[in-house]
Formats: structure tokens, C-alpha cells, sequence
């Protein structure tokens, strides 16, 4: 495997995930260079969403699921250290969005600060403020901050999840298909906001669409049945795929 050239932010080492007895990855040892974007590939059931998962234990959350092996954010093992710190630390935003249906605006933001720090209002002010501002959502919003969460639009929701991970002020953004659910303009949007949030984070991408992939992200990583297949610069892969399983993916040959 590849390693990338920029120090990686995190480090995955013989990672497998197991629901009950079933193994949903095998072995999987991956970089992710800091402040860069990372996307995972691979047709559906190949265990991207389970990798993702695991890389802020929310793997474990899910019913006789389990996972081996070890993953560093800035040399700390994630799974020496208490789930809910991690947490604070790697962001997720999901394919769907989902906001906090009977919560403001505002308080879909705030709520990681109230739940975990409980800043003071004007802490608070500040932080939701800059949440929204990163997630480019102010100017739309900053007039009915105290309106209702689901009086947005599919893509404004999506980007009040992902100001909501960013208020907590993370490390590492994982997201999960962030676009699937999304139309065309809304989905251009959150690309554009990824573009942007690399300049502080470190975000690693789920995608169904190898189009998308290809414009978001710096790296790629490529999975099948469980397994990396292949991992570089995202160029690398696309345009000069080192193994036949890649290229006959990337070239619609299944998937």
C-alpha cells in the first residue's frame, strides 16, 4: 500500500469489523494526511460505511458488532480512549440529513456545546455563528436562527448537520454519502463546502459517485469485499490504476 507523503492526521492498522460472526472488512491498513480530503470508493456492501464507522466507534454502537485492531488520531489509539471523547474529536455527518426535528436553527448548532462543554451564551453565540458561517449557511439563515430546523431545504438541513459537527470544533470531519439524498445545486454546494473546510480539517469522504471522488478529493481509496484494494493521489488512481480490479471498477465494468 501506498503511505501518502503528508504526515497522517490518522492511522489505521489491521482493522477488521465484524457484525456478530460476519467479517464486513479485513485487514485494513490506510492514512489519512492531515487537512486533506479522502474518499472511499467501492461498490455497495464493500464495507465503506463500516471503515467510516470505525473511525470515531460509532462500528460498535450497531447490535453484536465488534472491531480488532487499531486506530490512531495523532498517534493515540481511538479505542483506548472513551467513546464520547472521540466523538468530540471525529465529527460524522450521515447520508440523510437529520436534524434535530423539534429543535431551532440555533439549537441544532448549539446542542453539541450544551450536551458536552455547556459554554456561556455568548461562547455559545460565537461558536454557532461560526459553525453556520463554515457550513455556508449564514447568509441564508441568519435572519430565523430560532426557526424551526425542518423549515430548510434537503441541502440547507445537510449543511446545518455538518455546521452542527463543526461546532463542536473536531479534528477529523467523516462523511458518509453526505450527498445521495441531495439534488444537483444542493449537492454542487456541499462539494464547494468541502473545498473549504479542508483549510482546517481533516475529511474523509464516503461516495457512491466516483465523479464526485474525483473532484472533491486529494486521495482515494479504493475497497471491494471488505478489502483495500488500492490507495494514492487521487489522479494516480483514476487516470493510472495500479491493479485490473481498480481499473475495470473506475471504467463501469461492475460495480
Amino acid at each position: 500500500m501506498a503511505l501518502v507523503n503528508e504526515s497522517a492526521k490518522m492511522e489505521v492498522q489491521d482493522l477488521n469489523a465484524f457484525y456478530g460472526p460476519s467479517r464486513a472488512i479485513q485487514d485494513i491498513n490506510l492514512q489519512f494526511a492531515d487537512r486533506k480530503v479522502t474518499a472511499i470508493i467501492g461498490p455497495s456492501g464493500c464495507g465503506k460505511s463500516t471503515l467510516i464507522r470505525c473511525l470515531n466507534r460509532l462500528h460498535e454502537t450497531a447490535p453484536h458488532a465488534h472491531a480488532e485492531g487499531s486506530v490512531f488520531l495523532d498517534g493515540e489509539d481511538l479505542y483506548r480512549m472513551d467513546p464520547t471523547a472521540v466523538r468530540r474529536r471525529v465529527g460524522m455527518v450521515f447520508q440523510k440529513p437529520n436534524p434535530f426535528a423539534t429543535m431551532s436553527i440555533y439549537n441544532n448548532v448549539s446542542a453539541p456545546l450544551r450536551f458536552n462543554t455547556r459554554p456561556s451564551r455568548e461562547k455559545m453565540d460565537q461558536a454557532v455563528l461560526r459553525a453556520l458561517k463554515q457550513a455556508a449557511l449564514w447568509d441564508e439563515v441568519k435572519d430565523r436562527v430560532d426557526a424551526a430546523a425542518t423549515s430548510l431545504s434537503g441541502g440547507q438541513q445537510q449543511r446545518l448537520c455538518i455546521a452542527r459537527a463543526l461546532a463542536g470544533n473536531p479534528e477529523v470531519l467523516l462523511m458518509d454519502e453526505p450527498c445521495s439524498a441531495l439534488d444537483p445545486i444542493a449537492t454542487s454546494k456541499i462539494e464547494e463546502l468541502i473545498a473549504q473546510l479542508k483549510a482546517e480539517y481533516t475529511v474523509i469522504i464516503v461516495t457512491h459517485n466516483m465523479q464526485q471522488a474525483a473532484r472533491v478529493s486529494d486521495f482515494t481509496a479504493f475497497m471491494y469485499l471488505g478489502k483495500l484494494i488500492e490507495f494514492g493521489p487521487t489522479e494516480d488512481l483514476f487516470e493510472r490504476p495500479k491493479e485490473k480490479l481498480t481499473e475495470s471498477y473506475i471504467t463501469g465494468r461492475f460495480g
